[in-house]
């Protein structure tokens, strides 16, 4: 096949793919995988991204693999095809998600040690249904707690190939990564419909918090006790 041939194949199907095509999968679109390695993929989705470069649409490589999706600068015209607004993530979640993502490997313990508040079920549940965090594994601790990361498919939906690429936490280009995030179904509210307090990035020290350490009591939407102390408030500017 000529190199004009190849591209044609990869750019239909990377147009007609639902979600990100890996290496091999690309691989497999031709008769003989030995008729094209992967270097000669690289090669071809190179020049297929040059060939888009000035277009509304863009090839990107992912964690998931390869895809084509709308530049930023085309969102806001995207929009306005679909007037009505996708519900978002409530605070509460968009707090839970930002310390997996930051902090990972964590345990629902940790979380609420930094969030000062009880995690809902219904919160790790919607993410892991989401697709967009699991458990890594176990800590060698009493009741053997899951660790939970974020996924690939996190990534994908972020467009991002690897988690170094994540912004710095405290920064406004992170908070409005994760608050852009669609649910893709009803939204989470929080216990109550009361604002939950102020993430805290760091736990407080036992010596600064002499009920550090005690189980947490509240639940998402109770009002924090005035002696509360929210050091960050990067989650607010959303």
């Amino acid at each position: 096949m000529t190199d004009s041939e190849i591209i044609r194949v990869l750019e239909t199907a990377l147009l007609c793919a639902d979600q990100p095509m890996s290496l091999p999968e690309l691989r497999a679109l031709f008769a003989t995988q030995q008729e094209i390695s992967n270097d000669d993929l690289r090669r071809q989705l190179a020049l297929l991204q040059q060939d888009w470069s000035e277009k509304g649409l863009e090839l990107r490589n992912l964690a998931g693999g390869w895809r084509f999706q709308s530049r930023p600068e085309m969102q806001r015209y995207l929009e306005r095809l679909s007037p009505e607004k996708t519900p978002r993530y409530s605070r509460a979640v968009l707090e839970t998600l930002a310390i997996i993502a930051w902090r990972q490997p964590v345990t629902r313990g940790d979380i609420e040690d930094i969030r000062g508040v009880t995690v809902s079920s219904q919160i790790v549940k919607t993410l892991e249904d989401r697709g967009w965090i699991e458990a890594l594994g176990h800590r060698d601790a009493p009741g053997r707690p899951a660790l939970l990361g974020t996924t690939r498919q996190f990534l994908d939906d972020l467009g991002l190939k690897a988690l170094d690429e994540l912004p710095e936490l405290e920064s406004n280009q992170g908070v409005e990564m994760l608050a852009g995030l669609d649910l893709g179904g009803p939204v989470v509210e929080d216990a109550g419909n009361e604002a939950p307090p102020e993430s805290a990035v760091e736990p407080t020290p036992p010596e600064a918090a002499p009920d550090a350490g005690r189980e947490p009591t509240m639940v998402d939407g109770d009002a924090p006790p005035p002696e509360q102390n929210n050091d960050t408030e990067y989650l607010e500017k959303k």
